[in-house]
């Protein structure tokens, strides 16, 4: 019977754990963005993202994967 107690206590003292860092990961905001894993296969590993520089209108900024390639355009 002692044994019984000895599980409830520790199964109980894992699930605070769990509670405990669950709580403090969802307040750092490790579970806001929920959407973009859903769509990220939609998308090719090797597609071409163009995005432009705020300050600079002749710099294009292409993105291959997570490398960065700036051409001058015309």
């Amino acid at each position: 019977m002692d044994i019984l107690y000895l599980m409830i206590l520790c199964s109980v003292s894992l699930a605070a754990i769990f509670l405990v860092v669950f709580i403090v990961y969802a307040k750092k905001g490790q579970f806001e963005d929920d959407e973009s894993p859903a769509v990220r296969i939609l998308f090719d590993s090797g597609e071409i993202k163009e995005k432009k520089e705020v300050g600079n209108d002749k710099k294009d900024e292409k993105e291959i994967g997570n490398n960065k390639i700036e051409e001058k355009s015309e």
